[in-house]
């Protein structure tokens, strides 16, 4: 078991404690992703989003939350029944994590749960030298969210991605085109407890940086959904330029470039952000 976690480990560059925080939740969003796999979970549901592309594409940023979406609408869908996998799979490891579902007041097309495991013990467990654990609250709480969207806009294509550790385990995941339409669709509609989530842009750059293309049929769908287009808006390479655009020209980039810093090693990617420096790399934007 340890040796297990001390190979995962390897990949890691610790430098202080928030380090150690950071590459244990990564860590375990991987294990939660095996057990979930052994669990049938992808024959249903299939991963996108910021952990997404950090685990399969090399993005360069830390990612909170696994996110999840049906492949098909399905407002039944029970997402306590894979609870035992994930809990099977950390206590495999020696790891003590238990996962509750969120219960919401409201409908809602996202069911939600959290993993939670104590800090200090695990930073123990991970850790051969764990001196710093004892700067850590007793009761402070590694807390993981996952999400899965229950009635997913059409359009979405996918593909099937393996991972070595904790154990080889298999993934239905969104492809590069659909996970853009994805990250596009948080540019131009989300904002975070009022503030804007510079991560999303962050994502944006690094999707052109990789020359990925953009699925505008899954892209449209997600924009009509949540109502930012009609059904009749003719959503072309042209015209979602446009709308970018129009949304870089109202950003906040320094409250963007706030948000995003905790979560990035090299702060100096951040240095180009304006106006100016979106609109022209927007110019390489493409669409499938």
């Amino acid at each position: 078991m340890q040796q297990v976690l001390s190979q995962m480990l390897k990949k890691y560059k610790i430098n202080n404690i928030e380090d150690k925080k950071n590459a244990i939740k990564e860590i375990v969003q991987e294990v939660v992703l095996c057990g979930l796999s052994r669990g049938g979970f992808f024959k249903e549901a299939a991963f996108y989003g910021g952990t997404a592309l950090r685990i399969f594409y090399g993005l360069d940023r830390f990612s909170e939350d696994l996110d999840f979406s049906l492949t098909t609408q399905d407002p039944n869908f029970d997402l306590t029944k894979y609870f035992p996998y994930i809990e099977n799979e950390t206590k495999s490891l020696g790891l003590d994590f238990s996962v509750q579902e969120k219960v919401k007041s409201f409908d809602s097309n996202i069911k939600s749960a959290f993993l939670k495991g104590n800090t200090k013990e695990h930073i123990l467990t991970f850790y051969e030298n764990g001196e710093d654990a004892k700067f850590i609250n007793k009761d402070e709480a590694i807390r993981i969210k996952f999400e899965v969207d229950i009635n997913p806009p059409v359009g979405a294509t996918y593909e099937t991605k393996f991972g070595l550790l904790p154990s080889p385990y298999q993934v239905k995941l969104y492809d590069l085109p659909s996970l853009f339409a994805g990250k596009i669709h948080a540019c131009l509609c989300r904002n975070w407890h009022s503030r804007i989530k510079g991560r999303d842009f962050y994502d944006y750059v690094f999707f052109l940086s990789i020359g990925a293309q953009v699925n505008l049929k899954n892209l449209k769908a997600k924009l009509v959904q949540s109502n930012f287009i009609s059904e009749d808006y003719d959503l072309t390479i042209d015209n979602l330029k446009a709308l970018l655009n129009e949304r870089f020209e109202n950003l906040n980039f320094e409250q963007a470039k706030e948000d995003v810093l905790p979560f990035v090693r090299d702060k100096s990617k951040l240095d180009l952000w304006s106006v100016e420096f979106f609109k022209e790399i927007t110019k390489n934007l493409k669409g499938i």
